[in-house]
């Protein structure tokens, strides 16, 4: 169940994406965000994306902005997403796997639990913390503890996933400004563009297909044609889910994706080549 409120619209806030799998795995998918997003390993089977753009400046909650980030990097995928935002009322976590419906937990300002106790054992569950320290850490964080704020409670969930093997950037933290953690994660995935790994003498560097208007916004080449088979791909399961559960929502959604993906596709030639 959301627990937006008008509230927060507008206010300065701040999101984080933690990824369950490494930066190449996740890079390929990042243009779904439609943003330009910073990417950091950021430990042992994880990714940070650090979204460049703040929506809630134009009027959304920042808690709906992180949930649709979060959608939309893990419906196609096998690993699950969670978002870590905040607000100047509020702070909370929302976790996105597959073509489930998104797990939210909130807190207020003062660290005021919101949320119920299955849903943060249902987020648990969902990032692969079993039973142990590590759940009972989860749950700890539902329990009142007046000497906790909202941030600190959102520090408290990072720590309690380090034992998943999490570990942030220096520098990366709940309450951090977008600016500050621009500066902190530097390396971008461009909006429209999408990053290629490739062996270059024994080592790794990173190479990115340029930004085109119009279509799936992305230039011709591999880079391009990987783009154009991610949003097909997504959009055909997306478009079958919300016609036969008629929700004109997914369905638009559906259309958006398949479209776009077409048409960058024919644009890159990614339709007729083997």
């Amino acid at each position: 169940m959301s627990t937006d409120t008008g509230s927060s619209r507008g206010a300065a806030g701040g999101v984080l994406l933690l990824c369950r799998a490494g930066p190449d795995a996740v890079a390929p998918v990042v243009p779904l965000l439609r943003e330009r997003a910073g990417i950091a390993g950021a430990g042992d089977g994880w990714t940070l994306l650090v979204p460049e753009g703040e929506p809630w400046r134009n009027g959304e909650t920042v808690e709906r902005v992180a949930t649709g980030w979060a959608f939309a990097l893990a419906v196609g995928v096998s690993w699950p997403v969670l978002a870590v935002w905040w607000d100047a009322d509020r702070s909370g976590c929302v976790l996105a796997s597959g073509f489930r419906r998104p797990v939210p937990y909130v807190w207020l300002g003062n660290g005021t639990a919101v949320g119920e106790d299955e849903a943060m054992r249902t987020l648990g569950e969902g990032l692969g913390l079993g039973a142990g320290a590590g759940a009972g850490a989860l749950l700890a964080l539902t329990r009142p503890e007046p000497s906790v704020d909202g941030i600190g409670r959102l520090r408290g969930l990072l720590a309690a996933l380090a034992g998943l093997g999490l570990r942030l950037p220096d520098g990366v933290a709940p309450g951090e400004t977008v600016e500050g953690l621009r500066e902190v994660v530097r390396e971008v995935v461009p909006e429209g563009a999408v990053r290629e790994r490739v062996e270059v003498g024994g080592g790794v560097r990173a190479a990115g297909a340029g930004a085109e208007a119009g279509g799936s916004g992305v230039s011709g080449g591999t880079g391009a044609r990987v783009v154009a088979w991610v949003q097909v791909g997504l959009g055909v399961p997306v478009l079958v889910w919300g016609v036969r559960r008629r929700r004109a929502g997914w369905v638009v959604a559906g259309l958006v994706l398949v479209g776009d993906g077409v048409v960058g596709g024919v644009r890159a030639g990614a339709w007729g080549r083997a």
